[in-house]
C-alpha cells in the first residue's frame, strides 16, 4: 500500500493531509476547554451548537465551491483555505465571547468545505491508475481513524507541559505546513469542463447534487450515507453514556471504545485494496451495510442486559465492528464517484458527495443525542438501526449488479452544432442526453 506514496504529488498531497488532520485533532480538544473557560457548565450546549454550525457550514459552503472549483486554479484554492484556517486557528485563543466562538467555528469549516472536496478531487488525476487510487483511498482513511487515536494523546502529553491555548498555535503550525506542502505539489493541469460560462451560479452549484440523483450508483452511495451516519452518530455521541452511565467505568475507558471503533476501521481499510482486487465495490458497500444492521441488532441486546462484566469486552467489539463496517462502505467511495463522474464534472461530485453525507450526520447527530437522552439508550438503538436498514435495503434496490454509471443530463450553454450533443434531444432551454460512465474512466453516449 505505502508504493503509492512514491509519486512524489501525491506524497506532499497526503503529507499534507495529515498534517492538517492533526492540526485539527488539537483544536477540537483546545476548543472544548475554550468552550468550558467561557461558558462554564454549559460548554456542553455551546460545542453541541458549534458541531451543528460545522455541518451547516459543510452542507452550505461545499457546493457553492463546487460550482467555482473548475474556474479557479487548484492549487490556490486549497492554499487559500489552509491559510484562512490558520488565521482562524490564530484569533481562537483570544475570543471571550459565545458569539465569536461561532463565528470563527463557521469561517474555519467553510475553509474546510472547500479544501476537503478539491483535495479528494485532485487525487484521481494524481493517480489515474485504479490500483494506485485505491491504495490512496484506504491510506486516506487510515489517516482519519490515526488522527481520531494520536491527536487526543498529543494533545494530553501537550497539556501536561503548556496550556491549551498554546495547542491553537499546533494548528496554526498544521495548516501553514499543509500549505507549503500544497504549493510544493506539481499539480495536474484541471479538464476542461464541456460547458461554456454561461450557465447560472445556481446550476453550478447544484450540478454534483443533479448528477448524483441521475446517476443509480450514487443514488444508492446517498442512502449509504445515511446508513454510516446513524452508525458514526450512535458512535461519537454515545459512547460517554455507554461507558460512563450504563457500564460505569472511568473516563480513561471512552477513549478506549472510541479506540475500537477506530481500529476496526482502520483493519478494514489495510485489508480492502487487496479484496476490491477481486470484488466489486458493489458487493463490498452493500454488505458493509448489511453489517451495520446487524450491528445494530447486537447493541440492542447488550443494550437490554441488566448487569455482567462481560458487556465491556462485547461493547468494545460491538464498536469495532461498527468501524469496520463503516470503511466498507467509505473507503471505496471515491472509486464510485471517480467511475460515475466525467473528469470535469469531478469537483463538483466530490462536493456534492462532502455536502449531502454531511448532510446526514447533521440529521443523525441531534437523533443519537436527543432521543437518547429523552427516551432511553434502546430507543436510539432502534431508531438509528431502522435508519441504516432502510438506507441499506434502499441501496440495493437503487444499484442495480452490472449496471454502468448512467448520468442523465442537461446542457444549456453549448452551440447546437456542438459535437457533444451529436446524439442529444432538444428540451425546453437547452439539450438532453446520458452518459454511462465506465470503470476505465472513459464514457460511452447513450
Amino acid at each position: 500500500m505505502l508504493s503509492v506514496l512514491r509519486n512524489r504529488t501525491y506524497r506532499h498531497l497526503f503529507t499534507a493531509q495529515v498534517i492538517a488532520l492533526v492540526g485539527t485533532g488539537l483544536a477540537t480538544v483546545a476548543l472544548g476547554l475554550l468552550a468550558y473557560d467561557i461558558a462554564g457548565a454549559d460548554a456542553g450546549s455551546v460545542l453541541g451548537t458549534a458541531l451543528a454550525i460545522k455541518m451547516v457550514a459543510y452542507v452550505a459552503i461545499a457546493p457553492a465551491i463546487g460550482a467555482v472549483a473548475d474556474r479557479l486554479p487548484r492549487r490556490a484554492l486549497m492554499v487559500g483555505a489552509d491559510l484562512t484556517r490558520a488565521t482562524v486557528a490564530l484569533m481562537l485563543p483570544f475570543v471571550d465571547q459565545v458569539w465569536q466562538v461561532y463565528v470563527l467555528i463557521f469561517l474555519l469549516q467553510s475553509a474546510s468545505a472547500a479544501f476537503t472536496p478539491t483535495f479528494q478531487a485532485v487525487i484521481p488525476d494524481v493517480l489515474p491508475a485504479e490500483r494506485d487510487y485505491t491504495q490512496a483511498l484506504s491510506l486516506s482513511r487510515l489517516a482519519y481513524d490515526l488522527e481520531s487515536l494520536f491527536s487526543p494523546a498529543l494533545a494530553a502529553a501537550l497539556l501536561s507541559l503548556i496550556t491549551y491555548n498554546w495547542l491553537f498555535l499546533g494548528t496554526v503550525a498544521g495548516f501553514l505546513a499543509s500549505a507549503a506542502l500544497v504549493v510544493s505539489a506539481i499539480l495536474p493541469k484541471p479538464h476542461a469542463t464541456t460547458e461554456t460560462p454561461g450557465g447560472s451560479g445556481y446550476a453550478r452549484a447544484t450540478a454534483g447534487s443533479r448528477l448524483f440523483f441521475a446517476t443509480p450508483q450514487l443514488r444508492a452511495l446517498l442512502a449509504l450515507n445515511l446508513a454510516v451516519a446513524a452508525a458514526s452518530a450512535m458512535v461519537t455521541v454515545n459512547s460517554v453514556v455507554y461507558v460512563r452511565e450504563q457500564l460505569g467505568r472511568g473516563a480513561a475507558d471512552v477513549s478506549l471504545a472510541l479506540g475500537a471503533y477506530g481500529g476496526g476501521s482502520m483493519l478494514v481499510a489495510l485489508l480492502l485494496p487487496r479484496v476490491l482486487d477481486r470484488v466489486s465495490d458493489r458487493t463490498v458497500m452493500l454488505r458493509g451495510a448489511l453489517l451495520l444492521t446487524l450491528v445494530f441488532a447486537t447493541l440492542g441486546a447488550l443494550t437490554a442486559a441488566g448487569s455482567g462484566g462481560w458487556r465491556w469486552p462485547a461493547l468494545l467489539l460491538t464498536w469495532a465492528a461498527f468501524g469496520a463496517a463503516c470503511s466498507m462502505v467509505l473507503t471505496p467511495t471515491g472509486r464510485l464517484i471517480r467511475r460515475a463522474a466525467p473528469p470535469e464534472e469531478r469537483a463538483s461530485a466530490f462536493a456534492a458527495q462532502f455536502s449531502l453525507s454531511h448532510g446526514c450526520w447533521l440529521l443523525t447527530y441531534p437523533l443519537a443525542g436527543w432521543l437518547g437522552a429523552a427516551a432511553g439508550l434502546q430507543s436510539a438503538v432502534v431508531a438509528l438501526g431502522v435508519i441504516a436498514l432502510a438506507g441499506g435495503l434502499l441501496a440495493m434496490w437503487l444499484w442495480p449488479p452490472n449496471e454502468p454509471a448512467l448520468a442523465e443530463h442537461e446542457h444549456t450553454g453549448l452551440q447546437d452544432d456542438h459535437p457533444h450533443l451529436a446524439d442529444a434531444v432538444r428540451v425546453q432551454g437547452g439539450w438532453r442526453h446520458s452518459h454511462s460512465y465506465l470503470t476505465d474512466g472513459l464514457h460511452a453516449h447513450q
